[in-house]
């Protein structure tokens, strides 16, 4: 047998191997845009797969599809949604604009799988033809986009916001086991007023839980879908009904409110859903390397830094420092982070090169967007598994500092006023003397007064008495 066969497409002829179900189209964009090592994301073959299922049953039911043909596409979307052929769509992301190689590559490997059951030859194009009948009532400039507001929108809804969610409960949970655990806070990198540690983890817990109320909202902006509005937002070549019905087949596809959206044209020339949806995911990145780097600061040490917290020993830290362990979750976490807003970057310059009538950075948008809601999935999980469960306070060094910390002063100032709270200060630290023995030795306030004004405890709520 030959190790290849022939196909066609409005090019000519073109060889490709036997043994894939792709087609002419395909076997093009692989000799001519073999750039990279990035390949279009693997949420696009299953957002593509349920696009076309659910346009296949619109057309079904207006009849411009015949019952052999629907049949066929609809068996064959239901393999590619169950995981198989998945080595059937090796296209790069960097390609045409549009995306239309991509489509393509769908449209071919559904058709030529559909020839296979039927016992005809690949490339045949029967009893289904890959433009005529998978590619019906679309082009790929809704089709494309139409997919990306799926796989985005599936990223956030299965992946991300669980994944969020569980680490804002975790961050939670330590908030409050350690809710009575009074230290010093911090700003400047100086010392502060006190804080509970418990505080200081509540904040880290409502800085997700308002990125996950944001990505709930960017989620939601990308249920109105482009799709059949074909080539312009026209919807040349559909019947009336089948943006609507296709469009709710992807809902009841995904389980999520997809519609039909009202403005075609705003939805193929530009993508601004999905640069709004980027933007979140680079607040949430953000909101994820300010916790990474705070919990790595508190921990940094263990005989010369903070030492307020103790991280889980996963691994070695140093190829020549016996013993050393590194806060490694915490700088992967940092990393990610960057390479999220990173993202976000293209993400924008993409958006915003829609020219005329259609974006031509979608596969770029995509590729980035996907790649986002992976790292920062995976982060979360690991962050909170493999570090923060395992996270414990060094009760002894918070104990000290708040003992040591001249920052108590602030208690005194209501009672003997800022400018001799601030002398009182200085003469501790000038003298390495507690503040007690400063304040008293400077007889700005009696020994009993002090006793009851600075108590770090009281100074982690209000704590002056309302008239």
């Amino acid at each position: 047998m030959s190790d290849t066969r022939t196909e066609s497409d409005g090019m000519g002829e073109i060889q490709i191997p036997a043994d894939k179900l792709w087609g002419a189209q395909t076997q093009r964009s692989l000799r001519y845009f073999s750039i990279g090592r990035d390949l279009m994301p693997r949420e696009m073959v299953e957002a593509m797969t349920i696009v076309k299922r659910a346009s296949a049953e619109a057309n079904r039911l207006s009849g411009r599809l015949g019952e052999t043909q629907a049949t066929a596409i609809l068996a064959v979307c239901d393999e590619i949604l169950d995981g198989q052929h998945a080595d059937m769509f090796p296209l790069h992301v960097w390609m045409t604009g549009s995306g239309t190689q991509f489509n393509m590559n769908v449209n071919e490997v559904i058709a030529n799988r559909a020839a296979q059951i039927a016992g005809e030859p690949l490339g045949g194009k029967k009893p289904v033809h890959p433009n005529d009948h998978v590619n019906m009532s679309q082009s790929s400039n809704d089709a494309f986009p139409t997919a990306m507001h799926i796989a985005a929108a599936l990223g956030v809804e299965r992946r991300l916001l669980p994944a969020l969610t569980r680490l804002a409960q975790a961050l939670a949970d330590k908030a409050e086991e350690w809710k009575d655990i009074v230290k010093i806070g911090r700003t400047h990198m100086q010392d502060a007023v006190p804080i509970t540690l418990g505080q200081e983890f509540h904040g880290y817990a409502g800085m997700l839980l308002e990125n996950i109320a944001r990505l709930h909202q960017a989620r939601d902006g990308l249920y109105p879908l482009a799709l059949g509005g074909t080539a312009l937002g026209t919807g040349i070549n559909t019947d009336a009904a089948f943006a609507a019905r296709a469009c709710g087949e992807i809902a009841r596809l995904t389980g999520l409110g997809f519609t039909s959206g009202e403005n075609k044209f705003a939805l193929q020339g530009a993508h601004d859903a999905l640069v709004h949806l980027s933007g979140v995911l680079r607040t949430t990145a953000g909101a994820l390397y300010k916790i990474a780097n705070d919990i790595r600061l508190l921990s940094c040490g263990p005989r010369a830094g903070f030492a307020e917290l103790h991280l889980p020993e996963n691994e070695p830290g140093s190829s020549i420092m016996p013993g050393k362990v590194n806060p490694t979750q915490a700088e992967a976490m940092a990393m990610l982070a960057v390479q999220v807003m990173s993202n976000d970057v293209a993400v924008g310059f993409g958006g915003a090169g829609g020219l005329l009538d259609m974006n031509v950075y979608k596969p770029l948008m995509i590729h980035n967007i996907m790649q986002s809601i992976t790292l920062l999935h995976d982060g979360c999980e690991n962050f909170r598994t493999f570090m923060l469960e395992g996270t414990t306070p060094n009760r002894a060094r918070i104990e000290r500092y708040v003992a040591e910390s001249v920052m108590l002063v602030t208690a005194l100032a209501p009672t003997i006023g800022y400018d001799t709270a601030s002398r009182v200060a200085h003469y501790a630290m000038d003298h390495d003397c507690t503040l007690r023995e400063a304040a008293l030795t400077l007889k700005a306030i009696s020994p009993e007064d002090f006793d009851r004004l600075v108590d770090a405890r009281a100074m982690v709520q209000p704590n002056i008495a309302a008239r």
